[in-house]
């Protein structure tokens, strides 16, 4: 029986997928994430108070550049032609932090997942370097994959 893991030949060598023979299909993933902070911390956000600027707005901009950068940046992802790259960075008091959504789309033989989760995980390091002179102590978490959907495997949806 073949391994479900794609990355490794016959000899258990990492290699690049060939998906050359695959279909081109229209192809989306959501990711999400969020950064912990303090409500202080978090007010500095929401009142546009922190001293390195439009947080939210940068965090936006650093995430679609690592969505368009995921094969530069892990090793065995195929360099795709992204068509949509958006990041909705809610700020949330009940956490209190930072709620981080993308949404990447392409049509093409591989999956966007990877370029989903680099986004996010992308926006919220920005987040925390653009707050650590406030807080030190934020923490990044839950970032995962909620869905995707295309290719051979269909449709994901991650539990609530």
């Amino acid at each position: 029986m073949a391994s479900p893991l794609t990355h490794f030949d016959d000899e258990g060598r990492a290699h690049m997928v060939d998906v050359s023979g695959k279909p081109v299909t229209d192809r989306t993933a959501i990711a999400e994430g969020r950064v912990l902070m303090t409500a202080e911390t978090l007010a500095l956000v929401t009142e546009g108070r922190a001293k390195k600027g439009d947080v939210l707005g940068v965090a936006r901009l650093a995430g679609i550049m690592g969505a368009k950068r995921t094969a530069d940046l892990i090793p065995l992802c195929h360099p795709l032609p992204i068509t949509k790259v958006a990041l909705d960075l809610t700020p949330d008091t009940s956490l209190p932090g930072v709620i981080v959504t993308a949404t990447v789309r392409t049509s093409g033989q591989t999956g966007v997942e990877m370029e989903a989760l680099t986004a996010v995980s992308i926006a919220c390091l920005t987040i925390y370097d653009m707050l650590k002179a406030a807080e030190k102590g934020m923490q990044i978490e839950g970032i995962r994959l909620l869905m995707k959907d295309g290719g051979k495997s269909g449709r994901f949806e991650a539990a609530p």
